[in-house]
């Protein structure tokens, strides 16, 4: 008989680092997504890095779970993780990266929109940096492809966020972005949170840069987000978030044996 109680969640163990690049991929109900998008994340990635691709299904109700299946038997690359019920965008990234075993991790929307194609340069201008505190590379969507109204409305929540935070990132909301594994893991964790890794990175005390990026139309599929529901939930997080900053305090320290030397 099918028991119906919830079950305990299992933390996926957090791996040693062994290559250079992990790519997560949150997904939830993105069938018609899952091939396409793998094969331009190959053909980006291959023969320049040693990488793998993550997929995590949250909670997905179509054919997703079977086209990750069979997307898992062609690409040896690919790992695939399931929630069991869907828990939102932020945790799937977190279950993601903290299964990854790259040093960097790139992170992109499931639905087609963001362009693998941009991943090289991201990495390349992190991994490459002459300057050690800058940890994330975040994209920039200068030319939207989405509706009026969402693009209107993204451009108010960068501004206000912005303003308010002072992150200096013009599209926190771009879903492509690379960083360093370890410094993820160190950010305070909450739902929505993907929202707004640039002002936690920055609130650690590291440095954050924005590259522009190409966006591209929604192909297959339907947005699982509304314009009311991401405002009614950025405003409360957005001053969740200024609290967080307000109560960090970021030392300078030295140990005795550099004044002995």
């Amino acid at each position: 008989a099918h028991d119906p109680s919830p079950r305990p969640a299992i933390p996926v163990p957090t791996p040693a680092v062994t290559m250079d690049l992990s790519v997560v991929v949150p997904v939830h109900n993105e069938a018609g997504n899952i091939a396409p998008l793998l094969a331009e994340i190959h053909a980006a990635l291959e023969g320049r890095c040693d990488f793998e691709i993550i997929y995590v299904n949250d909670g997905s109700t179509d054919e997703t779970p079977s086209q990750l299946a069979a997307a898992a038997r062609r690409y040896p690359r690919l790992r695939v993780i399931r929630h069991r019920v869907a828990c939102g965008q932020s945790t799937a990234l977190r279950t993601g990266i903290r299964a990854a075993r790259g040093a960097w991790i790139a992170t992109l929307d499931g639905d087609g929109q963001n362009d693998p194609a941009d991943i090289p340069r991201l990495l390349e201008t992190a991994s490459g940096a002459h300057d050690v505190r800058l940890r994330m590379v975040a994209g920039y969507r200068r030319r939207r492809r989405d509706s009026w109204i969402r693009r209107i409305s993204s451009r108010v929540a960068n501004g206000v966020r912005s303003r308010l935070l002072g992150d200096a990132t013009p599209d926190t909301g771009c879903g492509l972005k690379v960083f360093a594994r370890d410094i993820y893991l160190e950010l305070p964790y909450f739902d929505h949170m993907h929202r707004f890794l640039p002002a936690l990175v920055q609130r650690a005390g590291w440095k954050v840069t924005s590259v522009e990026v190409n966006h591209r139309h929604r192909e297959r599929g339907r947005s699982k987000y509304g314009t009311l529901d991401r405002l009614a939930a950025g405003i409360v997080d957005l001053f969740g978030v200024m609290w967080l900053k307000r109560r960090s305090r970021l030392p300078e320290t030295s140990e005795l044996t550099d004044a002995l030397e």
